[in-house]
This record gives C-alpha cells, structure tokens and sequence, in this order.
C-alpha cells in the first residue's frame, strides 16, 4: 500500500532533495515510522511524546489529520499525505 508523502523544502536535506516519496503504511503512525526507517531524522522533526509537533501540519489529501483521527487516521493505496510546516509573520 504505497503513499505518496509530500516533502517540504526545509525537510528535503533528510530524502536526498526528493519533493515526494512513496512510504507504506496503514496509518499515519505507520507511515512516520516506515520514513524514519527510510529518511532517518523525519520522525524527530514530525511528531513528539505528545504527537504532531505543534508548528507541523499532516495532511491527507485536504484534510488536516487532527481534524480526523491523529496518527491513527487510517490511509489506503494511493493516498498522498502532505507535510506543511506552519509559517507565521507579520509587520
């Protein structure tokens, strides 16, 4: 069951330049712990003790996964998962 991840520029430097990858897994937990395997240090800058880190966002298709259900959010074949890093700012 192969996803495409959507790789942001900052995280880039961990997949040797790739824009995507395609990782396996059931769910999103499954998922961050096959990258790890693959691109180790994603898993550190993706979640924590408490689960996705505060400043990243995981999306599946359009949908933010903490609008679904976390790391548990269930995915299939074909499904593409985006990593956005939230950016703030201001004048």
């Amino acid at each position: 069951m192969a996803i495409t991840v959507r790789i942001p520029t900052p995280l880039r430097t961990l997949t040797g330049g790739e824009e995507a990858v395609s990782i396996e897994g059931a769910n999103v937990r499954d998922l961050i712990e096959n990258l790890e395997s693959s691109h180790a240090g994603m898993k550190e800058r993706l979640v924590d003790d408490k689960g996705v880190r505060r400043f990243v966002n995981l999306y599946v298709g359009d949908e933010d996964i903490r609008f679904l259900d976390g790391l548990d959010t269930e995915l299939k074949d074909g499904d593409e998962l985006s990593i956005v890093p939230a950016i703030a700012g201001g004048c």
